[in-house]
This record gives structure tokens, sequence and C-alpha cells, in this order.
């Protein structure tokens, strides 16, 4: 083969690549990784608006929303994961036009089909009575522009109870909904098919209940359902026992196939897989999201956390961050959360 003909077949293979709005693609050496960057030190967010958060990186930055017990659903926005810690915040969307109307937490950022979406909890939800999960829809591809909202889930029998929720998707099945309910019995995760972004196509069916020891320390709790996807795997990874203490951790759902919303589809890892460390000084590690570096090479687990053991629920949890490993079988390895005051490298590529 020619020179010449083979330059013609890699500049083909280039013109081939699509960029979808919303996403970012990098070109690099499959052996190459960018280089680390700006460093920071946890928390990445201070309170107070800053439990249960969640982020994404899009187009050179990074956006950030988390829980603000009130009416606000407000943004960050920075071009480094690092300068997070000082950003602005916005206002994106207000519930109400006035006081009095919900307090809002556990907000998560998802993109899909060329719009975003921010899948929140609220009590008393906008025209509702109790707890339930609400959905905003961008008006633009720009996930910092003005969002409309879509209305509530219909996750539960009779309207009822159901919080914590975020999106899983997986090959060869529709998208489905995960989130927390307690339907005749104990705080579980439950899964719902998605018939569209902004609504469920039937009630959720429970994939975890929580029976372990270590899932009931305070209070027996399933809740802030969040998926990590890796060589082929899905795993759903859920916030266990009572926020209220020091003990509230991290568990593990593993999808083997068939029906998601078959609690048979889904085994739990017996121990858990991120919790307190006492000689970092980090207490009740819980409620978070994941996020590829900007060059792809890394993931990274953003999750909130209590500098002493007597914090629980309220707004003294702040946001950390740090890279995650992958033990041998593929599964994720948290490790241990970073005390606060140390310095971290930031991800790769983050330039």
């Amino acid at each position: 083969m020619s020179v010449k003909r083979s330059w013609r077949r890699v500049l083909a293979a280039v013109a081939a690549v699509v960029l979808v709005p919303g996403l970012s693609v990098a070109l690099a050496a499959p052996s190459a990784q960018a280089a680390a960057g700006p460093s920071f030190t946890n928390p990445l967010v201070g309170a107070p608006n800053s439990a249960d958060p969640s982020i994404a990186y899009s187009g050179g930055y990074w956006y950030y929303v988390a829980t603000t017990w009130s009416s606000n659903i407000v943004m960050r926005r920075s071009s480094t994961m690092a300068g997070l810690k000082t950003a602005t915040e916005k206002v994106l969307f207000s519930l109400a036009p006035g006081p009095g109307c919900c307090t809002m937490w556990a907000p998560d950022l998802q993109y899909t089909n060329g719009r975003w979406y921010i899948y929140f909890s609220a009590e008393p939800t906008p025209g509702q009575g109790q707890r339930r999960t609400g959905v905003l829809e961008s008006n633009t591809t720009d996930p910092y522009g003005a969002y409309t909202y879509r209305g509530i889930l219909n996750l539960e029998p009779s309207g009822g109870w159901a919080i914590d929720g975020s999106v899983v998707r997986f090959n060869g099945w529709p998208d489905h909904f995960v989130y927390s309910a307690f339907r005749g019995g104990e705080q579980s995760v439950f899964i719902a098919p998605m018939s569209s972004p902004i609504q469920v196509s039937s009630n959720g069916v429970r994939i975890s209940t929580p029976n372990l020891s270590w899932e009931r320390q305070g209070g027996a709790v399933n809740e802030g359902p969040y998926a990590l996807y890796h060589n082929g795997q899905t795993f759903l990874t859920y916030s266990a026992s009572s926020c209220n203490t020091p003990d509230y951790k991290l568990g593990q759902l593993t999808w083997t196939g068939g029906n998601p919303a078959s609690a048979s589809s889904w085994v739990k890892k017996s121990t858990p897989i991120f919790q307190r460390n006492d000689a970092n000084g980090v207490y009740g590690p819980g409620h978070h999201s994941f996020v590829n570096s900007p060059d792809g090479t890394e993931m990274w687990i953003v999750y909130h956390a209590n500098s002493s053991s007597s914090q629980g629920c309220g707004t003294t949890r702040t946001t950390r961050a740090q890279k995650i490993a992958w033990n041998s079988d593929g599964s994720p390895n948290l490790g241990v959360p970073v005390a606060t005051g140390v310095t971290i490298p930031g991800p790769s590529g983050d330039s």
C-alpha cells in the first residue's frame, strides 16, 4: 500500500469522528496520559450547599450541583475541578415563586439525547404532599442555561414517598431510574424502567434492602444509588446506615445480566466499599457521584462527609473528591477517604 493511500485512510478515519453536543472527545496516543490538573485539598466545596454532590464534565467545564435545603437549585461551574471551591453559585431554578414551597436535596445531573436533566428530591414537591422526585430539563444543550420543570416521576404506587434518584444505563435495555423508598418495609433501593428522560413506564421494583449489620447502624437504610461502569460491567453503589451517624457508608450491587428490574439480576457485596476513617478524621462518607477525568483515563468519586463524629445530616457535610482504582475482578476499589488539607493532584487532563 502506498504512503499516500495510507494517509488517506487515516484522514478518513479522523473525519468519521462525530462530536456529540454536551460531550467532549479527546484524541491521544492509547498509552499516553495527560498531565494532572491543578491540585486541591478537600473539602472540594465547603458548607453549606455541599451535601449529596453530583458532578459532570462537558465542553471544558465542570458542573456541580448539591443539596441546598431550600427551594433553589444552584450550580457551580469551573474550568478545573480545583476551581469549584471558589466558583460562583448560580440559581438555575426556583421550585416556587415565593418562600415556603419546598426543601430540595440530592440533585442529580444527567445528559441524555441532547439535553441536560436534574432529578431532585423535595418536600413537599410542587403540587404534591410528600417527599417525591421531580425533574428539570435544560432548554438548550447548555447545562449552565435555563431549565424547565417537567413534573414528578411516578415511581411509587399512589404517589408514595420516593427520593435520592439517578439514572442507570444498560446495553440492550432501556434506561432505568434507581431511587430509595419505604414501600411496605425498611428504606430500600428500587429500580424502574424509563419511558423517557422525564418519566418511568412502571413503578419500581425493590433490588436491595438493608439486611446486613453494617447497613443498619443508627437506622436501617439503603439510599442514594448511583451507577458505575467498567470493562463491560455495571455496578450500583449506594449509601447505607443512618446519615445521622459517622457510620454512613457505601455499599455495592453488581448487575449479573438479565432484566435490570428484577432483584435476581443483582448481587450485593457483603462488605462496605467506602466508610469512615478515624485516622484521617473523615466520618459518614456517602451520597456520591462518579466522573471521568477530562482525558478519560481516570475515574473519580465525589462524595460528602463530616469532619467530626458528632456531626450528622445537616449543613456541616462538605464535598470531597479523590481518584479511585479497580480490583482484579474489575470492581471498584475506592480506597479510604482522604483527610482534609492533604494536597491531591487534579484529574488527568484538567487544564
